[in-house]
């Protein structure tokens, strides 16, 4: 039997999907290399919005399709010998978080990147060649097939690494890469696991549209879980720093303390907002795990940072929240720029988000005024400069740093002076 192209993308896909047409999907001859589309290369402080045509959160061939297109559409097979070969291993990096309630699945949905959509982006990758693909995630190994997450990975051959490790693994440095901090605050040298960082890889960021305890999840702090356990936890702010067990202490900066509380200082002085919240995840937290991302941030880089927002996420990025049809797939080389063009949309001023101004204090940003990072929107597989006023916000709330009397989850979009205010 002759396989075709609609056979192979029939099978490759999940058997329960319904059968649908790939309208005029080009021919994509495999080469020795391939790359972003030239544009996104050309323009990497840029953002770029994507509309989608899912009619429901659900449906599943349409949200395949989906990741299909956009595959054909932004990566290019290429004779340029700059571009990556074929043979790399592709680590390919979606949101696995897990849910924690009771709810109908269907509800807790938003929590982790979209299934559909990040099979869609493997079969188009296929497409052009390649063939070594390498699943990495720190966190919830008990929960890796909500939503048929390791099906797929199995389905697509996608190898999937093992997260646990033992203390003795760190000194034998058990599949795990170790990188040293150019200019660290907290770690000085971060573990990944294999084969983060390691020659011949190639990194695809794929991340969720969604509220967090961070305000919003999005691509920075996704890669957060290619951090070997218990370097991955950002989040517990001291207890995590100075409280760390034996055989973490020789990788944390020997002057954190000061440092961090010298930012932090700082940062009340200058009157920011919400540095005065005694939410249990506050202030001092906020400053350690922005401190944690921005060291991570150094020595990882990816490929390609996409934001799915086929259907956006409220509340507290697990089981607390709300979906919303939204339709828009964001993507660019400059993952904290398009987090700050992420936050925007979701109805936040990035000025009051600890993140972006550590970053730029820390030479990672050279803006963090959204307004200031060119937008342009994927229209038919090619850019069309639009002003960022132009596309719609979705209020997503998060419960980042409650002030006294405001609801446990809220908008972060209190105005913000980037004129008066320069780092």
């Amino acid at each position: 039997m002759k396989i075709c192209r609609r056979n192979f993308l029939a099978s490759a896909s999940a058997a329960a999907l319904t059968p649908y047409q790939l309208i005029g999907a080009p021919s994509r001859l495999p080469k020795a290399r391939f790359a972003v589309h030239p544009f996104v290369e050309a323009n990497p402080k840029a953002v770029f919005i994507r509309p989608t045509s899912v009619p429901h959160k659900m449906d599943e061939a349409a949200k395949l399709k989906e990741g299909i297109a956009f595959a054909r559409e932004v990566f290019v097979p290429s004779d340029d010998p700059n571009a990556i070969p074929i043979s790399h291993r592709i680590v390919l990096k979606p949101n696995f978080t897990s849910v924690r309630n009771k709810r109908p699945h269907e509800e807790n949905w938003g929590t982790g990147t979209d299934p559909q959509f990040y099979e869609g982006i493997v079969i188009g990758l296929k497409e052009i060649g390649l063939k070594k693909f390498h699943f990495v995630e720190a966190n919830t190994f008990h929960s890796w097939n909500y939503r048929g997450l390791a099906d797929i990975n199995d389905r697509q051959g996608i190898e999937v690494n093992e997260p646990d490790r033992r203390p003795r693994n760190f000194r034998d440095g058990y599949e795990m890469t170790w990188t040293k901090v150019p200019d660290p605050v907290v770690y000085s040298h971060i573990p990944h696991y294999a084969p983060v960082n390691e020659p011949d890889t190639w990194l695809l960021n794929i991340a969720k549209w969604k509220s967090h305890g961070m305000c919003m999840t999005l691509s920075t702090k996704n890669l957060q879980g290619l951090v070997v356990k218990p370097y991955v936890r950002f989040c517990p702010g001291w207890q995590m720093v100075t409280g760390v067990p034996d055989f973490m202490k020789e990788n944390i900066h020997p002057e954190v303390e000061r440092r961090v509380n010298s930012f932090f200082d700082r940062h009340v002085r200058m009157g920011y907002a919400r540095y005065q919240s005694k939410d249990a995840l506050g202030p001092m937290n906020q400053e350690i795990w922005a401190h944690k991302t921005c060291d991570n941030t150094q020595v990882l880089n990816p490929g390609l940072s996409i934001i799915e927002g086929i259907y956006g996420r409220d509340g507290d990025g697990f089981g607390v929240g709300n979906d919303y049809l939204t339709n828009m797939l964001m993507f660019g080389k400059d993952r904290l720029r398009l987090d700050m063009i992420g936050m925007w949309l979701g109805g936040h001023e990035p000025g009051n988000v600890n993140l972006f101004r550590i970053a730029k204090e820390r030479g990672l940003l050279d803006t963090f005024n959204p307004h200031e990072v060119p937008v342009y929107a994927w229209e038919g597989g090619r850019p069309v400069r639009r002003p960022l006023s132009s596309f719609k916000r979705t209020p997503l709330e998060t419960y980042y740093l409650s002030r006294d009397g405001e609801p446990k989850y809220h908008l972060v979009n209190e105005p913000f002076d980037y004129d008066r205010i320069k780092i």
